[in-house]
């Protein structure tokens, strides 16, 4: 039985290097959001909209210890969920977690392209994005820290890149 749970700040590449690595391993893959968005039948944004920040990281927090019992699975989780509740420490405690690390830059050039599909970042200017990413990374990295393994993903641009990045995952745990 294996677990491998992907965190990271957003646009660091957990769904990207997380699909790659599930169809490199075999083992299913579930992206925590979207698992929410399943079994709420909204979007992350609407749950936001209705019940606020506090109310979607308690189901959050409850999906979170769905499918982290799940077997043989690669799960993404969202940008904030280490940073809650005690979810790093259960993360940690259900298998091997894998922190995808990336610069505020490479992180805004990612998020750049994805701008108007989140919430937190759709009316920011260039500008204010950048501050917003540097001063949010800053308060997040140390739950993303406490991860098993740490993984430079400043480099995730093209596909051979990311079939790096599935390699190195695949030796760090002797896959």
């Amino acid at each position: 039985m294996k677990r491998i749970i992907l965190i990271g700040y957003m646009g660091s590449g957990k769904t990207t290097v997380g699909k790659a690595l599930s169809k490199e391993t075999g083992m299913m893959f579930y992206d925590l959001d979207w698992y929410i968005e399943s079994r709420m039948r909204k979007t992350v944004s609407q749950i936001f909209a209705e019940k606020g920040e506090e109310g979607f990281r308690k189901i959050e927090y409850n999906m979170l210890h769905e499918v982290a019992e799940f077997e043989d699975v690669i799960i993404s989780c969202g940008g904030g969920t280490p940073c809650f509740f005690d979810n790093m420490d259960y993360l940690n405690q259900q298998g091997d977690v894998i922190y995808l690390k990336a610069t505020p830059e490479t992180l805004y050039k990612h998020l750049l392209m994805a701008k108007v599909e989140r919430p937190l970042l759709k009316d920011k200017t260039s500008e204010e994005l950048i501050a917003y990413i540097t001063e949010h990374l800053k308060e997040r990295e140390p739950f993303y820290e406490k991860a098993h393994h740490t993984l430079d993903v400043n480099v995730l641009d093209n596909y051979d890149k990311i079939a790096t990045s599935v390699e190195r995952i695949k030796s760090l745990l002797s896959l």
